[in-house]
């Protein structure tokens, strides 16, 4: 039988001149120079370029978010800002020739490859990490050795670098979570934030003016919201007809299913994916509805036990987000028997299924879920619905002493504007909690009444979903700069 031969190191070296042309031109591959930055690289690049916290970088998030894409923007930010060209490494370990090389043998090879044998100044960038078997062993053991080198890191299955990072990587790694775009995003990378202005309203009299963001064409800006909510999580879908003309090819197949059908079942042993992926599809088709273990269980055929650990990983591989109840006093139930689930990103129901229309009976589930997906990029917030018997409140926000700290009604409708007495249940929601103040969506109607003492404020879903977006990702930036600093 014939030896079989490794791989040898001048291959390698080769691919890693190849993976690196900017070692040669300055300038970063040309299919990524032109495209348009997320608004969350700003946060990144400080957060990289942060020298006086010695820790690696772990750039996570859902599949086909821009990982990659943002990681070459950096390289071309790095260099233009003054660092050379060949003090930045990029290696993509997904690639088959770097199979079973551990990182500090890759970094050998990257100061082969650059006739370098110092690595003072040094940004190495691995991407797809999650391809090196105990990755976070590795990376941890190189931040302590290599104090003068700067580690960047990422992966695409979320829930695994999650997982590592926090059991081996403390005090070592800081995680950066690159979400799905928010609706502020989508139409800044479309370049149509235009269409938004900033209004003052002075609606409550013992209080500032609201800020809000308005337009004064509704009809146009609800056009896009719809095409958020079909095809706006992806970067790449936006721009993309072709894409869109068939989303369940890309994102159920490069998206959905690859984590469904390879990074939990690896990560958690999990044996049927099948169960696990009719339990999503049931999710998914009811997203924004309330459930209990028994209806699911029904409806998806899957055991209550089992459920309950297939909810826990589809949460931390950030597909869904589960909001539990509290009651009519807002205070949280002893035992958890119903609740809401979420798509963390309400394209993924139109990949699965098809696109939504305005007149679709479950667009306004589809508008709610939008809504909550923007809150998530906050981070841990307290978000809540209240339910009892015979009312429920679609979204409130619970302080640490149970107390609403604000109160939202999600409608797709106009007809509340002029008849808040017909939402019963937020009046009664209301006045338990002698809350004077209320929120409620509209279509297209910016308004204010009040109603028996509450201060009614509408506010066009579309308008809501952007603010909440934008104040999300600002109150990210000042949270995640303060940790970072005081670490």
């Amino acid at each position: 039988m014939a030896k079989l031969r490794p791989v040898s190191e001048e291959l390698i070296i080769k691919r890693i001149r190849l993976e690196n042309p900017w070692w040669d031109t300055s300038e970063i591959p040309s299919n990524y120079a032109p495209l348009k930055r997320r608004l969350y690289f700003d946060q990144l690049y400080q957060q990289i370029t942060l020298l006086s916290v010695r820790r690696a970088t772990v750039l996570m998030g859902p599949r086909r978010v821009g990982k990659t894409v943002i990681l070459y923007q950096v390289i071309q930010q790095l260099i233009a800002d003054g660092v050379p060209p060949r003090k930045i490494c990029f290696l993509s370990i997904d690639a088959p020739i770097y199979n079973n090389i551990s990182l500090e043998e890759l970094l050998a090879l990257c100061k082969k490859a650059l006739n370098d044998t110092t690595t003072d100044h040094l940004y190495v960038i691995f991407d797809e990490i999650q391809y090196l078997k105990n990755w976070e062993e590795h990376l941890k053991s190189m931040v302590d050795l290599y104090f003068e080198v700067r580690f960047v890191v990422s992966g695409s299955a979320a829930a695994a670098l999650k997982l590592k990072s926090n059991e081996s990587g403390a005090g070592r790694f800081t995680d950066f979570m690159l979400p799905p775009l928010t609706f502020q995003e989508y139409l800044h990378l479309k370049d149509l934030t235009y269409l938004l202005r900033q209004e003052a309203y002075q609606w409550l009299d013992t209080r500032p003016p609201q800020i809000l963001d308005v337009t004064d064409d509704w009809d146009t800006l609800n056009g896009h919201f719809l095409a958020y909510i079909n095809f706006g999580g992806y970067p790449e879908v936006i721009f993309n007809k072709d894409i869109q003309q068939d989303p369940g090819r890309f994102i159920r197949s490069d998206i959905i299913d690859k984590v469904l059908l390879r990074d939990l079942p690896s990560l958690y042993g999990i044996r049927d994916v099948q169960e696990l992926n009719s339990m999503f599809n049931v999710i998914a088709y009811n997203s924004g509805n309330e459930f209990n273990l028994e209806s699911l269980s029904q409806e998806s055929g899957v055991d209550k036990q089992t459920i309950r650990k297939y909810l826990e990983y589809l949460e931390a591989a950030f597909l869904i987000k589960i909001l539990y109840p509290v009651g009519i006093n807002t205070k949280r139930f002893q035992r958890d028997s119903r609740f809401k689930i979420y798509l963390t990103n309400p394209s993924m129901r139109c990949a699965l299924f098809a696109p939504i229309s305005f007149t679709d009976d479950h667009f306004g589930q589809m508008v709610e879920t939008a809504i909550v997906a923007q809150w998530l990029h906050r981070g841990d917030v307290p978000l809540h619905f209240a339910a009892w018997p015979g009312g429920e409140v679609d979204l409130v926000m619970v302080t640490p002493n149970q107390k609403p700290l604000f109160v939202l009604e999600i409608k797709w409708s106009n007809q509340y504007v002029a008849h808040p007495g017909k939402l019963k249940s937020l009046m009664k929601y209301a006045k338990e909690n002698k809350k004077k103040v209320v929120w409620i969506t509209s279509i297209d109607k910016v308004h204010h009444k009040t109603y028996e003492g509450i201060d009614c404020c509408y506010i066009p879903a579309a308008s809501y979903c952007f603010s909440v977006g934008k104040h999300s990702f600002a109150d990210r930036i000042t949270d995640e700069l303060i940790k970072l600093l005081d670490s």
